[in-house]
């Protein structure tokens, strides 16, 4: 139980959001090995779509719509996101050369962490935060003893805390940058 908040739940969270990456990368790579690339241009329509109905747990949770339950909405939520999040990184690849989806794309990964950190490691910390202050009681430690051992994991908790002041305003920049760069793809479209 020595082991610290960081090492325990920060690390693998970080290895979880490698892994989106890394999945981007190998996706990306595939697609040009096998000359289709031009897949991946398209690959941000789909991709957008799920992250779109991620929001019908968004809905549920305000109140918006009744219908469905809420952990199965929230689980959806997390699936929908993540996949399209997938598909929306590798329709960028490394080809964006405007600011606006550079933007986009920064958004939407902030957003990524930022919803991982309410997902993953909260309720995680907290559960770990109290076994680990339950077991400092156990071995007899006083209350201040128990406190001073657990600073730097409460500070870390305290700070992933804020994770909302984060994730709502950021998903709202998110959708302006990628409303407008897709308002954009459409006004300059070469159409024929």
């Amino acid at each position: 139980m020595q082991r610290s908040l960081v090492r325990k739940e920060v690390l693998p969270f970080l290895l979880m959001f490698g892994s989106l990456i890394l999945a981007t990368i190998i996706a990306d790579a595939l697609l040009h090995l096998f000359g289709l690339a031009w897949i991946g241009r398209w690959l941000g329509i789909p991709g957008t779509l799920l992250i779109l109905s991620s929001f019908l747990y968004s809905l549920r949770k305000r109140k918006k719509i009744h219908f469905g339950k809420p952990k199965t909405l929230l689980v959806l939520h997390e699936t929908l996101t993540w996949v399209g999040a997938l598909f929306v990184l590798v329709h960028a690849g490394i080809h964006v050369y405007a600011i606006l989806p550079w933007l986009a794309l920064i958004a939407m990964l902030i957003n990524i962490i930022s919803g991982m950190t309410g997902k993953y490691l909260l309720d995680r910390s907290r559960s770990f935060l109290a076994r680990k202050k339950e077991l400092y009681l156990q071995e007899g430690l006083t209350e201040a003893e128990v406190e001073k051992r657990l600073f730097w994991d409460a500070t870390t908790y305290d700070l992933m805390k804020q994770w909302r002041t984060v994730h709502l305003p950021i998903t709202l920049a998110f959708a302006v940058l990628a409303s407008t760069h897709i308002l954009g793809i459409f006004l300059f479209w070469q159409w024929r």
